[in-house]
């Protein structure tokens, strides 16, 4: 038995994988609330005006230089996860150096928390201090994940990890779910003018259900090293690269992740925008929309679990990128309306919980005996956050350049075509690829 199989066996406990499962309830409000439903629209609504001629001037000032204002949105998130690619194999090869991945799992934490918390004074005056606060949450969401994910090989079993996983998506939609409501029952019960407390509420919850996770996680702290710290976080990582050496079966994996991460994370983070600004959805059906996507990524994330069982990793991953390229091709040429938004939003919904999940467990299961599992992911996560990079900086561009989000759409269709055809490429040589 490896070293991952020990060590999973010896926490396969209830109470540890509960207090796993717990972190995705807790920093699913984040995802949900302040990047996907009720920030896009507080910001869209409050970056644009509307002249008396009843155009609306959705153009924004950033240290002296015009934007549309969801294409800053962009940039902002897409350079807060250039910062996490920056930060992450350091800190993750540090983590599995000193055994101190829960420790950096706190630290981001609670600087996306405080990063949803200073959203309550956002002022469209000032947006050079106003997007600071978006961009220290998404770095705080994004960089937890690394850290978050490494405990997985720990906690679980090979054979538990699509299941677990699973659960762990579903937990965070049903959590985010929650937290919307309440938000939204505060807003519409007492008025608009509350909207910015939901962003303290965000924060607060997280920072709160965290603990559970951060009470029940196991912790093997290692000795502090002789000699450079940063040093042996570097020889961490060079470890991990030299072991990705020869592993093509991996290496093609994390290629198709690396293209796949371009197209998914951008529509999840822009659909909102694009429902208020392409469609002129009304701020209650963008809001029903954005549930009915929560509540069937429960069954998809389950489903594609069943199905991984049946059919492996890797064909029900091929049969998903596939369905994600059609989607978009779909919104492209048909979706001008609210029905067709809302038949869009139910498929992405589906593919999403199912295809994440997927995502997460199939790498759990590719990995080598090893303890770095830190490291590892470090590797994972960067792959997904260059992809974003390159995902939301192409909207952002394209948009700015042709004027419509619609366009921007043509380069994930792409992006979902080269995915597929790297999922293709990888040697089905093990039973659950």
């Amino acid at each position: 038995m490896g070293i991952l199989q020990r060590k999973a066996r010896q926490y396969s406990n209830k109470a540890i994988r509960m207090g796993w499962l717990f972190y995705d309830w807790a920093n699913g409000a984040y995802f949900l609330v302040i990047t996907t439903a009720i920030f896009p629209i507080f910001y869209n609504a409050i970056t644009a005006a509307e002249g008396a001629d009843g155009a609306v001037n959705d153009k924004v000032m950033f240290f002296g230089r015009e934007f549309i204002n969801t294409q800053l949105y962009s940039y902002i998130l897409g350079a807060s996860f250039f910062m996490v690619i920056i930060a992450s194999p350091l800190l993750s090869g540090m983590a599995d150096y000193l055994g101190r991945k829960l420790l950096f799992l706190k630290i981001f934490c609670y600087m996306g928390a405080s990063g949803c918390i200073g959203l309550f004074w956002f002022d469209p005056q000032h947006l050079e201090w106003s997007m600071t606060a978006l961009f220290m949450a998404n770095i705080g969401a994004w960089g937890s994940l690394g850290f978050y994910n490494a405990f997985l090989p720990e906690i679980a079993p090979r054979e538990d990890h699509d299941l677990l996983s699973a659960k762990g998506y579903s937990w965070g939609f049903t959590g985010s779910i929650i937290i919307l409501l309440l938000c939204l029952a505060l807003i519409m019960g007492v008025g608009d003018h509350l909207t910015r407390w939901a962003f303290v509420g965000v924060g607060l919850w997280w920072a709160g259900w965290a603990q559970i996770t951060f009470r029940r996680m196991p912790v093997k702290v290692k000795n502090r090293p002789e000699g450079n710290l940063l040093w042996q976080g570097f020889r961490e990582l060079r470890k991990v690269a030299l072991d990705l050496k020869g592993k093509t079966q991996l290496t093609r994996y994390l290629l198709s992740f690396f293209v796949m991460s371009m197209a998914i994370q951008t529509i999840m983070l822009m659909a909102s925008s694009f429902g208020i600004k392409e469609i002129q959805l009304p701020d209650d059906q963008l809001i029903l929309a954005i549930i009915l996507v929560q509540v069937v990524a429960i069954p998809g994330a389950f489903l594609f679990s069943r199905l991984s069982r049946r059919y492996g990793n890797i064909p029900v991953l091929i049969a998903a990128t596939a369905l994600w390229g059609t989607t978009c091709a779909l919104v492209y040429a048909h979706v001008d309306g609210t029905t067709m938004f809302f038949i869009a939003a139910g498929m992405i919904g589906f593919m999403m919980g199912g295809t994440q999940s997927l995502n997460r467990s199939t790498y759990t299961k590719m990995l080598p005996d090893t303890d770095d599992t830190a490291s590892y992911f470090s590797f994972y996560e960067v792959l997904e956050k260059l992809g974003v990079v390159i995902g939301m900086f192409s909207w952002g561009y394209i948009e700015g350049l042709t004027g419509s989000m619609r366009n921007s759409l043509l380069v994930l269709i792409g992006f979902f075509v080269v995915a597929l055809i790297t999922l293709l490429a990888i040697p089905q040589k093990r039973s659950f690829a």
